[in-house]
Protein backbone atom coordinates (compact mmCIF):
# COMPACT_ATOMS: atom_id res chain seq x y z
CA UNK A 1 0.00 0.00 0.00
CA UNK A 2 1.79 2.96 -1.35
CA UNK A 3 1.24 6.55 0.72
CA UNK A 4 3.49 10.10 0.53
CA UNK A 5 3.31 9.35 4.22
CA UNK A 6 6.80 9.89 5.51
CA UNK A 7 7.96 8.92 9.03
CA UNK A 8 8.10 10.97 11.93
CA UNK A 9 9.90 11.60 15.52
CA UNK A 10 6.61 10.58 16.90
CA UNK A 11 6.07 7.08 15.07
CA UNK A 12 10.20 6.49 16.27
CA UNK A 13 8.96 7.03 20.09
CA UNK A 14 5.45 4.53 19.91
CA UNK A 15 8.02 2.38 18.10
CA UNK A 16 10.66 2.65 20.63
CA UNK A 17 7.74 2.32 23.85
CA UNK A 18 6.43 -0.97 21.71
CA UNK A 19 9.66 -2.65 21.66
CA UNK A 20 10.58 -1.43 25.74
CA UNK A 21 7.11 -3.07 26.52
CA UNK A 22 8.81 -6.21 25.30
CA UNK A 23 11.85 -6.19 27.23
CA UNK A 24 10.42 -5.11 29.88
CA UNK A 25 8.43 -8.49 30.58
CA UNK A 26 11.46 -10.37 28.37
CA UNK A 27 14.84 -8.60 30.17
CA UNK A 28 13.26 -7.68 33.71
CA UNK A 29 12.08 -11.04 34.47
CA UNK A 30 15.53 -12.57 34.43
CA UNK A 31 16.73 -10.23 37.02
CA UNK A 32 13.92 -11.00 39.19
CA UNK A 33 13.65 -14.84 39.20
CA UNK A 34 14.58 -15.37 43.35
CA UNK A 35 11.25 -12.66 43.92
CA UNK A 36 9.29 -14.23 41.82
CA UNK A 37 10.14 -17.68 43.08
CA UNK A 38 9.80 -16.67 47.10
CA UNK A 39 6.45 -14.81 45.93
CA UNK A 40 4.72 -17.29 43.94
CA UNK A 41 6.07 -20.43 45.96
CA UNK A 42 7.05 -22.31 42.90
CA UNK A 43 10.45 -24.57 42.16
CA UNK A 44 12.92 -23.74 39.89
CA UNK A 45 11.85 -25.52 37.08
CA UNK A 46 8.72 -23.93 36.20
CA UNK A 47 10.84 -20.31 36.79
CA UNK A 48 12.95 -21.87 34.16
CA UNK A 49 9.94 -22.45 31.84
CA UNK A 50 8.93 -19.32 32.35
CA UNK A 51 11.43 -17.40 31.23
CA UNK A 52 12.40 -18.92 28.31
CA UNK A 53 9.00 -19.68 26.96
CA UNK A 54 8.33 -15.92 25.91
CA UNK A 55 11.79 -15.80 23.61
CA UNK A 56 10.66 -19.62 22.28
CA UNK A 57 7.02 -18.94 21.18
CA UNK A 58 8.70 -15.65 19.72
CA UNK A 59 11.08 -17.51 17.91
CA UNK A 60 8.06 -19.86 16.49
CA UNK A 61 5.61 -17.22 15.95
CA UNK A 62 8.06 -14.09 14.49
CA UNK A 63 8.33 -14.94 11.07
CA UNK A 64 5.00 -16.21 10.29
CA UNK A 65 4.05 -12.72 11.84
CA UNK A 66 5.90 -11.32 10.09
CA UNK A 67 5.24 -12.37 6.92
CA UNK A 68 1.11 -12.07 7.96
CA UNK A 69 2.54 -8.18 8.15
CA UNK A 70 3.41 -7.58 4.90
CA UNK A 71 -0.40 -8.98 3.41
CA UNK A 72 -2.49 -7.48 6.21
CA UNK A 73 -1.30 -4.54 7.16
CA UNK A 74 1.99 -4.11 9.73
CA UNK A 75 0.66 -1.29 11.94
CA UNK A 76 -2.52 -3.60 12.52
CA UNK A 77 0.11 -6.16 13.96
CA UNK A 78 1.86 -3.70 15.84
CA UNK A 79 -1.08 -3.34 17.14
CA UNK A 80 -1.90 -6.99 17.84
CA UNK A 81 1.64 -7.54 19.42
CA UNK A 82 0.72 -4.57 22.00
CA UNK A 83 -2.97 -5.59 22.77
CA UNK A 84 -1.54 -9.22 23.42
CA UNK A 85 0.95 -7.43 25.54
CA UNK A 86 -1.23 -5.93 27.84
CA UNK A 87 -2.73 -9.18 28.37
CA UNK A 88 -0.24 -11.41 29.26
CA UNK A 89 1.29 -8.61 31.40
CA UNK A 90 -2.23 -9.06 33.14
CA UNK A 91 -1.89 -12.53 33.52
CA UNK A 92 1.16 -12.22 35.60
CA UNK A 93 0.22 -8.74 37.33
CA UNK A 94 -2.91 -11.31 38.56
CA UNK A 95 -0.78 -14.93 39.03
CA UNK A 96 -0.79 -16.46 41.80
CA UNK A 97 1.14 -19.58 41.16
CA UNK A 98 2.91 -21.28 38.05
CA UNK A 99 -0.26 -21.22 35.95
CA UNK A 100 -0.97 -17.98 35.00
CA UNK A 101 2.76 -17.22 35.10
CA UNK A 102 2.97 -19.62 32.23
CA UNK A 103 0.13 -18.77 30.21
CA UNK A 104 0.93 -14.61 30.46
CA UNK A 105 4.47 -15.48 29.03
CA UNK A 106 3.35 -17.59 26.04
CA UNK A 107 1.03 -14.55 25.26
CA UNK A 108 3.82 -12.25 25.71
CA UNK A 109 5.84 -14.38 23.54
CA UNK A 110 3.45 -14.11 20.46
CA UNK A 111 2.93 -10.15 21.19
CA UNK A 112 6.55 -9.41 20.77
CA UNK A 113 6.29 -12.03 17.59
CA UNK A 114 3.42 -9.57 16.14
CA UNK A 115 5.27 -6.25 17.31
CA UNK A 116 9.51 -7.10 15.96
CA UNK A 117 9.26 -7.82 12.60
CA UNK A 118 6.32 -5.43 11.48
CA UNK A 119 7.70 -2.02 13.39
CA UNK A 120 11.02 -3.10 10.88
CA UNK A 121 9.34 -3.20 8.50
CA UNK A 122 7.33 0.27 8.83
CA UNK A 123 10.48 1.53 9.49
CA UNK A 124 11.56 0.45 5.82
CA UNK A 125 8.62 1.56 4.11
CA UNK A 126 8.26 5.14 5.73
CA UNK A 127 11.89 6.05 5.86
CA UNK A 128 15.00 6.26 3.41
CA UNK A 129 18.34 6.29 3.43
CA UNK A 130 19.89 8.35 6.49
CA UNK A 131 16.74 9.03 7.67
CA UNK A 132 16.45 5.00 8.32
CA UNK A 133 19.48 4.43 9.49
CA UNK A 134 18.87 6.76 12.11
CA UNK A 135 15.45 5.24 12.62
CA UNK A 136 17.14 1.73 13.14
CA UNK A 137 19.52 3.55 15.56
CA UNK A 138 16.32 4.72 17.82
CA UNK A 139 14.90 1.03 17.34
CA UNK A 140 18.26 -0.28 18.51
CA UNK A 141 18.05 1.59 21.37
CA UNK A 142 14.57 0.45 22.65
CA UNK A 143 15.83 -3.03 21.30
CA UNK A 144 19.64 -3.53 22.37
CA UNK A 145 19.61 -0.62 24.81
CA UNK A 146 16.24 -0.93 26.22
CA UNK A 147 17.43 -4.99 27.52
CA UNK A 148 19.88 -2.91 29.85
CA UNK A 149 17.35 -0.48 31.18
CA UNK A 150 14.84 -2.96 31.51
CA UNK A 151 17.73 -5.36 33.61
CA UNK A 152 18.45 -2.54 35.65
CA UNK A 153 14.63 -0.89 36.42
CA UNK A 154 13.49 -4.26 36.42
CA UNK A 155 15.62 -4.98 39.52
CA UNK A 156 15.09 -1.50 41.13
CA UNK A 157 11.39 -2.25 40.68
CA UNK A 158 11.16 -5.51 42.23
CA UNK A 159 12.99 -4.35 45.31
CA UNK A 160 11.56 -1.53 46.18
CA UNK A 161 7.55 -1.79 44.48
CA UNK A 162 7.46 -5.80 44.40
CA UNK A 163 8.67 -7.53 41.16
CA UNK A 164 5.08 -7.25 39.50
CA UNK A 165 4.71 -3.73 39.44
CA UNK A 166 7.61 -4.07 36.23
CA UNK A 167 4.12 -5.76 34.37
CA UNK A 168 2.28 -2.78 35.64
CA UNK A 169 4.86 -0.58 33.61
CA UNK A 170 4.91 -2.77 30.65
CA UNK A 171 1.63 -2.25 29.87
CA UNK A 172 1.56 1.24 30.30
CA UNK A 173 4.77 1.78 27.52
CA UNK A 174 2.20 -0.79 25.48
CA UNK A 175 -1.03 2.13 26.13
CA UNK A 176 1.51 4.59 25.12
CA UNK A 177 3.25 3.08 22.00
CA UNK A 178 -0.83 2.77 20.55
CA UNK A 179 -1.46 6.01 21.06
CA UNK A 180 1.55 7.69 19.26
CA UNK A 181 0.92 4.96 16.37
CA UNK A 182 -2.64 5.55 15.77
CA UNK A 183 -2.14 8.66 12.96
CA UNK A 184 0.47 6.47 10.73
CA UNK A 185 -1.15 5.13 8.18
CA UNK A 186 -1.48 1.40 7.35
CA UNK A 187 1.51 -0.39 5.12
CA UNK A 188 0.86 -3.48 2.99
CA UNK A 189 1.84 -5.45 0.24
CA UNK A 190 -0.79 -5.26 -2.47
CA UNK A 191 -2.63 -8.09 -3.23
CA UNK A 192 -2.42 -10.27 -6.46
CA UNK A 193 -4.37 -13.26 -5.55
CA UNK A 194 -6.45 -15.33 -2.97
CA UNK A 195 -4.43 -15.21 0.61
CA UNK A 196 -2.79 -18.06 1.22
CA UNK A 197 -0.09 -19.15 4.06
CA UNK A 198 2.12 -21.88 5.05
CA UNK A 199 0.58 -23.91 7.85
CA UNK A 200 2.62 -27.23 7.33
CA UNK A 201 5.53 -25.59 7.21
CA UNK A 202 4.63 -23.67 10.29
CA UNK A 203 3.54 -26.81 12.71
CA UNK A 204 6.66 -29.05 11.60
CA UNK A 205 8.45 -25.69 13.03
CA UNK A 206 6.52 -25.50 16.17
CA UNK A 207 7.37 -29.06 16.84
CA UNK A 208 10.58 -28.97 16.27
CA UNK A 209 11.50 -25.58 17.96
CA UNK A 210 9.58 -27.27 21.25
CA UNK A 211 11.42 -30.44 21.46
CA UNK A 212 14.70 -29.02 20.71
CA UNK A 213 13.79 -26.27 23.73
CA UNK A 214 12.40 -29.18 25.73
CA UNK A 215 15.28 -31.14 25.14
CA UNK A 216 17.91 -28.05 26.11
CA UNK A 217 16.45 -27.22 29.45
CA UNK A 218 15.57 -30.38 30.65
CA UNK A 219 18.16 -33.20 29.48
CA UNK A 220 20.12 -32.86 32.42
CA UNK A 221 17.10 -33.73 34.69
CA UNK A 222 15.76 -36.84 32.14
CA UNK A 223 19.33 -37.73 31.83
CA UNK A 224 21.00 -37.23 28.10
CA UNK A 225 21.00 -40.70 27.60
CA UNK A 226 17.68 -41.89 28.14
CA UNK A 227 15.40 -42.86 26.11
CA UNK A 228 12.69 -39.68 26.23
CA UNK A 229 16.09 -37.47 25.59
CA UNK A 230 16.96 -39.52 22.83
CA UNK A 231 13.64 -38.87 21.56
CA UNK A 232 13.45 -35.49 21.98
CA UNK A 233 16.77 -35.02 19.76
CA UNK A 234 15.66 -37.28 16.59
CA UNK A 235 12.24 -35.54 16.85
CA UNK A 236 14.44 -32.19 16.56
CA UNK A 237 17.33 -33.22 13.95
CA UNK A 238 14.55 -34.76 11.81
CA UNK A 239 12.16 -31.88 12.00
CA UNK A 240 15.12 -29.52 11.02
CA UNK A 241 15.94 -31.76 8.29
CA UNK A 242 12.24 -32.16 7.08
CA UNK A 243 11.27 -28.66 7.45
CA UNK A 244 14.24 -27.20 5.21
CA UNK A 245 13.24 -30.21 2.41
CA UNK A 246 9.50 -29.19 2.64
CA UNK A 247 9.88 -25.07 2.64
CA UNK A 248 12.44 -25.50 -0.32
CA UNK A 249 9.61 -27.02 -2.45
CA UNK A 250 6.87 -24.62 -1.79
CA UNK A 251 6.10 -21.85 -3.51
CA UNK A 252 4.58 -20.05 -0.51
CA UNK A 253 6.78 -20.77 1.98
CA UNK A 254 6.82 -20.28 5.85
CA UNK A 255 10.81 -18.96 5.63
CA UNK A 256 12.03 -17.87 1.88
CA UNK A 257 15.27 -19.57 2.17
CA UNK A 258 16.52 -17.60 -1.37
CA UNK A 259 16.70 -14.61 1.82
CA UNK A 260 20.00 -16.40 2.47
CA UNK A 261 21.39 -16.41 -0.91
CA UNK A 262 21.98 -12.65 -0.33
CA UNK A 263 25.26 -12.88 2.46
CA UNK A 264 25.52 -9.49 3.63
CA UNK A 265 21.76 -10.58 4.97
CA UNK A 266 22.66 -13.91 6.02
CA UNK A 267 25.90 -12.54 7.77
CA UNK A 268 23.80 -10.54 9.97
CA UNK A 269 20.98 -12.91 10.76
CA UNK A 270 23.49 -15.66 11.88
CA UNK A 271 26.02 -13.40 13.69
CA UNK A 272 22.93 -11.61 15.20
CA UNK A 273 21.29 -15.48 16.48
CA UNK A 274 24.72 -15.90 17.98
CA UNK A 275 25.28 -12.74 19.38
CA UNK A 276 22.25 -13.13 21.21
CA UNK A 277 23.12 -16.27 22.25
CA UNK A 278 24.94 -14.74 24.63
CA UNK A 279 21.66 -13.64 26.70
CA UNK A 280 22.60 -16.55 28.86
CA UNK A 281 24.97 -14.58 30.59
CA UNK A 282 22.53 -12.06 32.19
CA UNK A 283 21.09 -15.39 33.45
CA UNK A 284 24.38 -16.82 34.70
CA UNK A 285 25.89 -13.80 36.31
CA UNK A 286 22.63 -12.33 37.95
CA UNK A 287 21.70 -15.18 39.26
CA UNK A 288 25.32 -15.83 40.82
CA UNK A 289 25.95 -13.01 42.67
CA UNK A 290 22.77 -12.86 44.32
CA UNK A 291 22.63 -16.63 45.43
CA UNK A 292 26.65 -16.79 45.12
CA UNK A 293 27.53 -12.78 46.70
CA UNK A 294 24.63 -12.65 48.55
CA UNK A 295 23.36 -9.36 46.19
CA UNK A 296 20.13 -8.07 46.62
CA UNK A 297 17.85 -7.89 43.24
CA UNK A 298 18.62 -4.37 42.77
CA UNK A 299 22.40 -4.40 43.50
CA UNK A 300 22.38 -7.37 40.84
CA UNK A 301 20.61 -4.69 38.51
CA UNK A 302 23.11 -2.08 39.39
CA UNK A 303 25.69 -3.96 37.81
CA UNK A 304 24.87 -3.81 34.89
CA UNK A 305 23.87 0.02 34.95
CA UNK A 306 27.32 0.61 32.86
CA UNK A 307 25.74 -1.94 30.06
CA UNK A 308 23.00 0.56 30.07
CA UNK A 309 24.50 4.17 29.74
CA UNK A 310 27.04 2.79 27.38
CA UNK A 311 25.11 0.85 24.68
CA UNK A 312 22.78 3.52 24.65
CA UNK A 313 25.42 6.04 23.95
CA UNK A 314 27.08 4.10 21.23
CA UNK A 315 23.80 3.10 19.04
CA UNK A 316 24.09 6.41 17.46
CA UNK A 317 27.71 5.95 17.17
CA UNK A 318 27.47 2.61 15.55
CA UNK A 319 24.99 4.86 13.00
CA UNK A 320 27.92 6.88 12.44
CA UNK A 321 30.91 3.98 12.04
CA UNK A 322 28.26 2.31 9.57
CA UNK A 323 28.27 5.45 7.54
CA UNK A 324 31.68 6.34 7.25
CA UNK A 325 33.24 2.42 6.91
CA UNK A 326 30.09 0.28 6.16
CA UNK A 327 28.89 -2.64 8.36
CA UNK A 328 31.56 -4.90 8.58
CA UNK A 329 33.93 -3.51 10.51
CA UNK A 330 31.46 -1.62 13.43
CA UNK A 331 30.14 -5.59 13.35
CA UNK A 332 33.40 -7.18 14.31
CA UNK A 333 34.48 -5.01 16.69
CA UNK A 334 30.87 -4.87 18.22
CA UNK A 335 31.47 -8.90 18.66
CA UNK A 336 34.87 -8.54 19.97
CA UNK A 337 34.51 -6.35 22.37
CA UNK A 338 31.10 -8.39 23.35
CA UNK A 339 32.54 -11.23 24.08
CA UNK A 340 36.18 -9.78 26.28
CA UNK A 341 33.29 -8.24 28.31
CA UNK A 342 31.73 -11.62 28.86
CA UNK A 343 34.60 -13.28 29.56
CA UNK A 344 35.37 -10.79 32.46
CA UNK A 345 32.20 -12.23 34.03
CA UNK A 346 33.77 -15.67 34.43
CA UNK A 347 36.55 -14.23 36.55
CA UNK A 348 34.73 -15.81 39.92
CA UNK A 349 37.69 -16.95 41.56
CA UNK A 350 38.53 -13.18 42.58
CA UNK A 351 37.64 -11.80 46.34
CA UNK A 352 34.08 -10.10 46.49
CA UNK A 353 35.49 -6.41 45.87
CA UNK A 354 37.68 -7.24 43.12
CA UNK A 355 35.26 -9.17 41.31
CA UNK A 356 32.07 -6.90 41.57
CA UNK A 357 34.98 -3.84 39.52
CA UNK A 358 35.59 -6.83 37.17
CA UNK A 359 31.75 -7.51 36.09
CA UNK A 360 31.06 -4.16 36.37
CA UNK A 361 33.45 -3.29 33.73
CA UNK A 362 32.47 -6.61 31.98
CA UNK A 363 28.72 -5.05 31.54
CA UNK A 364 30.06 -1.88 30.03
CA UNK A 365 32.23 -3.40 27.76
CA UNK A 366 29.26 -6.01 26.53
CA UNK A 367 27.57 -2.52 26.18
CA UNK A 368 30.01 -0.94 24.20
CA UNK A 369 30.24 -4.49 22.22
CA UNK A 370 26.38 -4.91 21.00
CA UNK A 371 26.17 -0.38 20.60
CA UNK A 372 28.71 -0.56 17.87
CA UNK A 373 26.99 -3.86 16.47
CA UNK A 374 23.73 -3.04 16.79
CA UNK A 375 22.51 -1.11 14.13
CA UNK A 376 25.20 -1.81 11.15
CA UNK A 377 23.74 -5.43 11.16
CA UNK A 378 20.30 -4.51 11.72
CA UNK A 379 20.51 -2.04 8.79
CA UNK A 380 21.89 -4.56 6.73
CA UNK A 381 19.43 -6.91 7.49
CA UNK A 382 17.01 -4.53 6.23
CA UNK A 383 18.71 -2.91 3.21
CA UNK A 384 19.40 -6.44 1.79
CA UNK A 385 15.69 -7.47 2.01
CA UNK A 386 13.29 -7.03 -0.62
CA UNK A 387 10.38 -4.14 -0.16
CA UNK A 388 7.70 -6.66 -0.46
CA UNK A 389 9.10 -9.59 1.94
CA UNK A 390 10.33 -6.64 4.07
CA UNK A 391 8.09 -7.99 7.32
CA UNK A 392 9.00 -11.68 6.49
CA UNK A 393 13.04 -10.43 6.29
CA UNK A 394 12.71 -8.72 9.78
CA UNK A 395 10.78 -11.93 10.85
CA UNK A 396 13.62 -13.97 10.41
CA UNK A 397 15.84 -11.66 11.42
CA UNK A 398 14.45 -11.38 14.74
CA UNK A 399 13.53 -14.91 15.05
CA UNK A 400 17.34 -14.95 15.26
CA UNK A 401 17.20 -13.17 18.13
CA UNK A 402 14.60 -14.70 19.65
CA UNK A 403 16.14 -18.06 19.24
CA UNK A 404 19.08 -17.25 19.87
CA UNK A 405 18.44 -15.92 23.34
CA UNK A 406 15.91 -18.61 23.80
CA UNK A 407 18.81 -21.59 23.24
CA UNK A 408 21.18 -19.11 24.62
CA UNK A 409 19.62 -18.88 28.11
CA UNK A 410 18.46 -22.79 28.15
CA UNK A 411 22.00 -23.76 27.82
CA UNK A 412 23.57 -21.91 29.62
CA UNK A 413 21.33 -22.21 32.89
CA UNK A 414 21.98 -25.81 32.13
CA UNK A 415 25.07 -25.78 32.15
CA UNK A 416 24.81 -23.47 35.14
CA UNK A 417 22.44 -26.31 37.01
CA UNK A 418 24.50 -29.09 36.19
CA UNK A 419 27.89 -28.25 37.19
CA UNK A 420 26.26 -26.32 40.27
CA UNK A 421 24.97 -29.83 41.05
CA UNK A 422 28.49 -31.69 41.80
CA UNK A 423 30.59 -29.01 41.67
CA UNK A 424 31.19 -25.11 43.41
CA UNK A 425 28.63 -22.69 42.26
CA UNK A 426 31.69 -20.68 41.22
CA UNK A 427 32.79 -22.87 38.89
CA UNK A 428 29.46 -23.75 37.83
CA UNK A 429 28.87 -19.76 37.02
CA UNK A 430 32.25 -19.79 35.15
CA UNK A 431 31.84 -22.81 32.97
CA UNK A 432 28.53 -21.51 32.17
CA UNK A 433 30.31 -17.82 31.22
CA UNK A 434 32.40 -19.94 28.90
CA UNK A 435 29.63 -21.26 27.50
CA UNK A 436 28.68 -17.51 25.94
CA UNK A 437 32.46 -16.62 25.00
CA UNK A 438 32.18 -19.57 22.49
CA UNK A 439 28.85 -17.74 21.57
CA UNK A 440 30.75 -14.46 20.73
CA UNK A 441 33.90 -16.40 19.08
CA UNK A 442 31.16 -18.18 16.76
CA UNK A 443 29.44 -14.69 16.04
CA UNK A 444 32.53 -13.20 15.09
CA UNK A 445 33.34 -16.06 12.76
CA UNK A 446 29.81 -15.86 11.02
CA UNK A 447 30.69 -12.28 10.17
CA UNK A 448 33.81 -12.26 9.19
CA UNK A 449 33.26 -15.22 6.39
CA UNK A 450 29.87 -13.92 6.24
CA UNK A 451 29.47 -10.45 5.50
CA UNK A 452 31.35 -8.33 2.62
CA UNK A 453 33.74 -5.36 3.24
CA UNK A 454 31.11 -3.19 1.10
CA UNK A 455 28.20 -4.39 3.02
CA UNK A 456 26.25 -1.35 4.22
CA UNK A 457 27.44 0.54 1.18
CA UNK A 458 26.01 -0.77 -1.89
CA UNK A 459 22.84 0.97 -3.17
CA UNK A 460 19.65 -0.58 -1.67
CA UNK A 461 18.10 -0.41 -5.07
CA UNK A 462 20.98 -3.60 -5.71
CA UNK A 463 18.97 -5.94 -3.16
CA UNK A 464 15.80 -4.91 -4.70
CA UNK A 465 17.18 -6.31 -7.97
CA UNK A 466 18.73 -8.96 -6.04
CA UNK A 467 15.32 -10.57 -5.29
CA UNK A 468 13.53 -10.13 -8.47
CA UNK A 469 13.23 -13.71 -8.70
CA UNK A 470 14.30 -16.91 -6.93
CA UNK A 471 16.61 -18.03 -10.30
CA UNK A 472 18.27 -14.16 -9.77
CA UNK A 473 19.03 -14.29 -6.46
CA UNK A 474 22.77 -13.05 -6.40
CA UNK A 475 25.44 -14.89 -4.62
Amino acid sequence: METNYKGTDKLITGIVFGVITFWLFAQAMVNVVPAVQSDLGISSGPINIAISLTALFSGMFIVAAGGLADKLGRKKFTYMGLILSVIGSLCLVFAQGATLLIIGRIIQGISAACIMPATIALMKAYFDGKDRQRALSYWSIGSWGGSGFCSFAGGAIATYMGWKWIFIFSIIFALLAMYLIKDTPESKVEGTGSFKFDYTGLAIFIVTMIALNVLITFGADLGWTSPIAIILAIVTLGGAVVFVNVEKRKKIALIDFSLFKNKPYAGATYSNFLLNAIAGTLVVANTYVQVGRGFTAFQSGMLSIGYLVVVLAMIRVGEKILQKVGAKLPMIWGAIITTVGVAMMGLTFLPNFAYTVVVFIGFVFFGLGLGVYATPSTDTSVSNAPSDKAGEAAGVYKMASSLGSALGVAISATVYSSVAAVGSIETAASIGIIVNVIFGVLSLLSIMIMVPKNAGKSSEVLSEKTFQTPSEVAN
